[in-house]
């Protein structure tokens, strides 16, 4: 995992966030949720392949 994937986290964590607080406050709160649901499917897509990896690495290493 290198720090660009952290970066790109946190950089859809703030414009996710944004967006929310806008939206909340224009009175549109499904559109709120459904741009926190994506940004959330997003980050997941890009975290489960490190996630599959450790957990490969963790059965290696008990298998011995």
């Amino acid at each position: 995992m290198t720090i660009n994937l952290i970066f790109k986290i946190a950089a859809v964590g703030i414009l996710v966030s944004i967006l929310s607080q806008v939206l909340k406050h224009s009175g549109r709160e499904e559109q709120a949720f459904l741009t926190s649901f994506a940004g959330l499917i997003l980050v997941l897509s890009w975290v489960l392949p490190h996630i599959y990896e450790l957990f490969n690495s963790i059965k290696q290493l008990f298998e011995l």
